[in-house]
């Protein structure tokens, strides 16, 4: 008998309603599941995840089978139909990623969207989450922040997309691979200037560590050390408000470079706090030129 985190038995056998179930699981330590989230998994039909090899272990920890089916970013506009095909027909399906909260830097408000336009019932059962758990364990104000998910891997890319929040007045919360962690903090030197900075890794892990510091001062730590491994999430101090030091033009052809102009207008309207008449024909000026 295998030693397993959960007994078939003790799983409260309430039927579930039809519908979409959004479940975290855990980023690390693998007691950081929830008992709602495990009666949900081991009651509904299907489960969608990013990895079935990945979600098996999980399932194999838990001591219970249940049927799993790939939904990434590689098959989603294929496994979407079906998913929303077996809502449809009363079926009760969870929605997981890898390690943490779906949706998070993950595939999937695509399909919460569909079922939203048809009615179809979603919840959500919160859990584990690196980007929060990393901003708490950061020291740095939480009162206001932004999640920017991965940083491009091109440098100019990278730089251009830190420009647009570099007068922006919150925390900023970053995810980044070990490989790429000494040119992302270089870019954020550049841009942001020397600004406080937490570097964590491995969360809720054997060998989790928190490096509270500042930009310069984690670079001379890798400049040492060498990259850490595992998985980082990045926690940076905010920039000061300032409206008279925002480059608009700058922060929009970053804009522009990477969206539509109606979508790039909300996007720098939304990171800046300026008027949006104002950002408008700011836009318009950069299209004529070109």
């Amino acid at each position: 008998m295998p030693d397993t985190l959960y007994r078939f038995t003790d799983i409260q056998k309430k039927p579930l309603k039809s519908g979409l179930y959004l479940v975290a699981t855990p980023i690390g330590n693998l007691r950081d599941i929830t008992l709602r989230a495990m009666d949900t998994l081991a009651m509904v039909d299907v489960v969608a995840c990013e990895d079935t090899r990945v979600s098996g272990k999980l399932f194999q920890a838990l001591g219970f089978k249940v049927k799993l089916i790939p939904y990434h970013d590689h098959n989603a506009e294929i496994q979407r139909p079906h998913i929303l095909q077996l809502l449809r027909e009363g079926k009760a399906v969870a929605l997981i990623s890898d390690a943490g909260m779906p949706l998070i830097s993950d595939p999937g408000y695509k399909l919460v969207r569909d079922c939203l336009d048809q009615g179809l019932y979603v919840t959500s059962l919160p859990g584990a989450n690196s980007p929060l758990m990393a901003l708490q364990l950061s020291g740095l104000p939480s009162d206001h922040f932004s999640f920017l998910g991965f940083l491009p891997s091109k440098t100019k890319a990278r730089r251009d997309i830190l420009g647009v929040w570099a007068c922006v007045p919150t925390t900023l919360v970053i995810f980044e691979s070990a490989s790429r962690l000494q040119e992302s903090c270089q870019d954020i030197l550049a841009i942001l200037g020397d600004r406080p900075m937490t570097v964590t890794r491995e969360l809720t892990k054997k060998f989790e560590d928190v490096w509270p510091s500042t930009v310069s001062g984690v670079l001379e730590r890798l400049e040492k050390d060498g990259p850490p491994k595992g998985e980082i999430v990045l926690v940076i101090g905010r920039g000061q408000d300032s409206g008279e030091d925002i480059d608009l033009d700058s922060i929009l052809k970053a804009a522009l470079s990477e969206m539509t102009m109606k979508d790039a207008v909300s996007s720098v309207v939304a990171v800046t706090g300026l008027p949006k008449k104002q950002v408008y024909n700011a836009a318009l000026l950069l299209k004529n030129r070109d």
